[in-house]
């Protein structure tokens, strides 16, 4: 669990009171320390008198919008930043990604869920020396010595960006992502249509993991959308 040891500072930026209100309330019975603000300046004030670690980012706000509140943060310092937004259409996606966005979540929101993305993005964005591992359908993973583990003890090689692409996987089950969350997530640029690096990667992993690669039931392919880890993953 993200924070175990440590009380990571979340800031809500949302002009709706209520959001704000349930988000705080949610996290702070998680053990974070969160603030809230109703647009920039609010966000900016918060922001010079607090040591923030995540601002969660709504992007319809009186003002600039997100995006532009996002690409300054950005710029500014390095916060974490999770994207709240009510559109799921896919420029909507990219436009919050390219603005700086470490992830994005479509309203309405599952609380839970706004909770395990924002640690993932605290494990990917802090860096913590005692990270936690994972494990799934027999194998482990070692955050810390990057190693993969397969269910009878031995440690099967990955390249580093396929590791980082599984540990992508890992945080993220049965969600569908995209190429170009994935690449984003991995390496923080945006896939062309012609660029199949996403494909080719998944594929390599596919071949360590997989009991039958040419049928693969741990990462699944969404037609048209792009991929899902299905095993259930513990963290260890």
């Amino acid at each position: 669990m993200v924070g175990s040891s440590t009380r990571y500072a979340v800031l809500v930026v949302d002009d709706e009171p209520e959001i704000r209100a349930l988000v705080k309330r949610y996290f702070e019975k998680e053990g974070f320390e969160v603030f809230s603000a109703a647009d920039g300046p609010e966000m900016r004030q918060v922001m010079s008198a607090q040591s923030i670690d995540l601002v969660i980012l709504d992007v319809h706000l009186p003002g600039q919008d997100g995006f532009a509140l996002a690409a300054e943060l950005r710029r500014t310092c390095e916060v974490a930043v999770v994207m709240l937004t009510a559109k799921s259409d896919l420029v909507d996606k990219i436009a919050g990604l390219e603005s700086g966005a470490d992830d994005y979540i479509p309203k309405p929101f599952d609380l839970r869920e706004l909770l395990a993305r924002s640690r993932a993005v605290l494990r990917r964005t802090k860096h913590e020396e005692h990270a936690p591992g994972f494990a799934f359908a027999g194998w482990k993973v070692n955050t810390v010595a990057r190693e993969l583990q397969s269910p009878d003890g031995r440690v099967t090689e990955l390249s580093p960006a396929e590791f980082d692409l599984l540990i992508v996987l890992l945080e993220n089950p049965n969600r569908v992502l995209t190429r170009d969350m994935l690449l984003h997530k991995t390496r923080g640029r945006i896939a062309n249509p012609f660029d199949r690096t996403i494909d080719v990667r998944i594929g390599q992993i596919r071949k360590r993991i997989e009991p039958d690669p040419s049928k693969p039931t741990f990462i699944r392919t969404v037609r048209n959308a792009g991929y899902v880890f299905t095993p259930s993953v513990e963290h260890i």
